[in-house]
């Protein structure tokens, strides 16, 4: 039987572990089968990017930890275990097969949608058949060649010939050459899906837009302020794939009550403050900042003095501050 191919080399094993968790508490507290969470772990079933970002939120990661990069341990192990599994399919006919019938659709100028319906199949079966992932059953030989408008000999013939003249091995060749690449957010020669898009960055990529960094915890009389993305929250959707959105977190005691505890604040990093909107007021310029740098902020409302200097105003207790940056609030979510 042919084995399933990796499409998605992955760390959540390894950080499942390290945070002492068993699969089955990952699979109860995410909704999926035991099967699921095996599988997505193993690398061969595909995630959307809600499950994803479940994923991290559950066991406290950030989301680019779950992506293999070329540093990792790990990489040589799944590097090793794909080139194992495509060996192991083409040894056993699947793929030369699977590579034949996609070079006869595209000859045919099918796409693999309309392919898999001619054929009498679902789009994840005939897409399986093409990769080499699945045997193929007796009964289904036939479909599969009529939907190419040909007899079952004629197919036989002609992926034979496109064997034999090295066209299906140069496209044989194009999987190893993947192998080669490691799952990295970003590096287009990482999991190709079946529509020949980027599935592992496009699945990152997708996911990153729906997510914000936590900039700023309470601290004291004020707000400890990082900026590093070691703290993600899903972004309100309106919010979501804007540029310069950050979070923090309030100190609701020092606002009066006009914030709701258990809150978060998101900022405009590329919008400044003007008076009358609340904002995130930072002792320090925030575009010379680095991830290793905590300051000091404030949540104040903006006020003008009669100079027309805008200052940051703070209720509880009164106090009236100045910062070298302030960036607009756009919106107050609730937890």
């Amino acid at each position: 039987m042919a084995q399933e191919e990796i499409i998605f080399p992955n760390n959540i094993r390894n950080i499942r572990l390290a945070a002492g968790m068993k699969m089955t508490e990952l699979a109860r507290r995410t909704g999926l089968s035991l099967s699921a969470v095996s599988k997505i772990e193993k690398g061969v079933r595909r995630l959307n990017q809600k499950q994803l970002l479940n994923i991290c939120n559950i066991l406290g990661c950030k989301l680019s930890d779950i992506f293999i990069k070329e540093s990792d341990d790990v990489a040589n192990q799944w590097q090793s275990e794909i080139q194992r599994r495509v060996s192991d399919n083409e040894d056993n006919g699947l793929k030369v097969f699977g590579s034949g019938l996609r070079k006869i659709r595209q000859g045919k100028g099918k796409t693999i949608a309309q392919a898999a319906k001619d054929a009498g199949m679902t789009l994840s079966v005939y897409h399986k058949i093409e990769v080499g992932q699945r045997e193929i059953y007796k009964n289904e030989i036939e479909p599969l060649a009529k939907s190419f408008a040909m007899g079952v000999e004629e197919m036989f013939k002609q992926i034979a010939t496109l064997y034999k003249s090295g066209e299906l091995t140069k496209h044989i060749d194009k999987v190893k050459e993947r192998v080669k690449s490691v799952l990295v957010p970003g590096n287009p020669m990482s999991g190709i899906d079946m529509h020949g898009s980027v599935y592992g960055a496009k699945l990152y990529d997708s996911a990153r837009k729906k997510l914000v960094p936590v900039f700023g915890l309470p601290s004291g009389k004020s707000i400890a302020f990082k900026k590093s993305d070691e703290t993600m929250i899903v972004a309100p959707m309106d919010l979501e794939g804007r540029k310069g959105i950050y979070a923090v977190v309030p100190n609701t005691k020092r606002l009066g009550g006009f914030v709701p505890e258990k809150s978060y604040l998101f900022a405009d990093a590329l919008t400044p403050a003007q008076v009358g909107d609340l904002a995130v007021c930072l002792d320090d310029d925030f575009n010379k900042l680095d991830g290793d740098t905590t300051v000091s902020a404030q949540i104040v409302s903006v006020r003008q003095d009669n100079k027309g200097n805008q200052y940051g105003h703070i209720v509880s207790p009164e106090e009236k501050v100045s910062g070298k940056t302030m960036h607009k609030i756009v919106m107050i979510v609730v937890e």
